[in-house]
C-alpha cells in the first residue's frame, strides 16, 4: 500500500509543478498582454510602432514613486494614470502629428528618439541605482496554497489587475461612443471625418489610453524588478513579441499573445534548461516564429489583401 501511494505522489508531483509554472507564467504573461495592448492601441490608430512604450511606462512608474512619499498607494496610482494620459496625448500632438504625413520611417525615428530622451531623463533625475517599489497592501501577505500549488499574492494581484484593465478597455472600445469613434477613426479616417468624428482628437485619446495602460504595467512590475531606468527594456521586447504573435491589428490577439508567451517562457525556463537563463527567451521566440510561419498576420490578426 505504501509503495502504491509513493507512485501516486511521484506521478502527481510533475503535474503540480507544471500547473505551478503555468500559473506563474499567466501572471507574467498578463503584464506582457497589457503592454501589448498599449502597443496595438497606438498601431491601430496611427500605424506607428511606438518603440518608446516601455520607457514611457518606466517614467510613469518613477513619477508614481515620487508621489508615494506624499500619498498612499492608490491616490498615487490614479494620479500617475492621469499624468501618463496627459503625457501620451501631448506626445501625439507635439511629436507625432507633425510627421504623420511624412514617410513611416520618420515616425519610427521619432519614437526611438523619445526612447532615448526618456531613458536619459530618468537617469539624470533619479539615477541608475535600483529602488524598491511597494505593492498594494492587498497584494501582500503569505502565498496562497491550493494542494501542492503555491501562488504569491503579488502574482495573483498582477493577474487580476491586468484582467480588469483588459475588461475595461474592451468595454470602452465596444460600448461607449468615444470608443466606437476611436475604432472608426482607426479603420477609415476619411469616412470618420465625413460623419463628424474628430479624427485628430481620437488619435490623441488613443495615445493617452496607451500611455495610461503602459503606466499600469510599469507599476505592476516595479515591485518584482526594482525601479530603475533599464527596468522595462527586457519586458518591452516580450510585449512587442506578444503583439506580433497575437496580431498587430487585434486587441484580443495582444491578450492571447501575451498570455501564451508568458506561459511558454516560464515553462521553457523550468523544463528545457533550468540552469540557462536565456533559453526561455530562445524558446519563446521560437514559438513566435513557428506561429508566424503558419499564420503571418498573427494568431488573431487580419491579413490585409490588396486588389489591383
Amino acid at each position: 500500500m505504501d509503495t502504491r501511494r509513493a507512485h501516486v505522489a511521484t506521478a502527481k508531483q510533475p503535474m503540480g509543478e507544471f500547473v505551478q509554472q503555468a500559473a506563474t507564467g499567466l501572471a507574467t504573461g498578463s503584464v506582457y498582454a497589457v503592454l501589448a495592448l498599449a502597443i496595438v492601441l497606438i498601431y491601430q490608430s496611427t500605424k506607428v510602432v511606438n518603440f518608446a512604450q516601455g520607457e514611457m511606462a518606466m517614467l510613469s512608474t518613477f513619477i508614481a514613486w515620487s508621489w508615494l512619499s506624499r500619498f498612499d498607494y492608490w491616490p498615487a496610482f490614479f494620479l500617475t494614470l492621469a499624468v501618463s494620459a496627459l503625457l501620451g496625448a501631448a506626445l501625439e500632438r507635439v511629436a507625432l502629428r507633425p510627421v504623420e504625413s511624412a514617410p513611416a520611417l520618420n515616425s519610427v525615428i521619432v519614437t526611438l528618439g523619445l526612447f532615448t530622451i526618456f531613458d536619459s531623463l530618468a537617469l539624470w533625475r533619479w539615477g541608475g541605482v535600483p529602488r524598491p517599489f511597494p505593492s498594494p497592501g492587498v497584494f501582500s501577505g503569505s502565498p496562497l496554497a491550493v494542494g501542492t500549488i503555491t501562488i504569491s499574492r503579488l502574482n495573483i494581484g498582477i493577474f487580476c489587475t491586468s484582467v480588469v484593465i483588459m475588461a475595461l478597455l474592451f468595454a470602452f472600445l465596444n460600448f461607449t461612443k468615444a470608443g466606437l469613434a476611436m475604432r472608426a477613426a482607426a479603420e477609415n479616417p476619411a469616412a470618420a471625418r465625413m460623419v463628424g468624428i474628430r479624427v485628430a482628437h481620437m488619435l490623441s485619446i488613443g495615445w493617452a489610453l496607451s500611455a495610461a495602460v503602459g503606466a499600469v504595467a510599469g507599476m505592476l512590475l516595479a515591485p518584482i524588478l526594482a525601479l530603475q531606468p533599464s527596468m522595462m527594456f527586457g519586458v518591452i521586447i516580450f510585449a512587442f513579441a506578444a503583439a506580433v504573435l497575437g496580431g498587430l491589428n487585434s486587441l484580443p490577439g495582444a491578450i492571447v499573445g501575451g498570455l501564451t508567451l508568458g506561459i511558454a517562457q516560464n515553462l521553457a525556463g523550468t523544463y528545457v534548461s533550468p540552469h540557462t537563463g536565456s533559453i526561455d527567451v530562445t524558446v519563446a521566440f521560437l514559438v513566435i516564429v513557428l506561429v508566424l510561419v503558419v499564420k503571418p498576420a498573427g494568431l488573431l490578426g487580419r491579413q490585409v489583401k490588396r486588389r489591383v
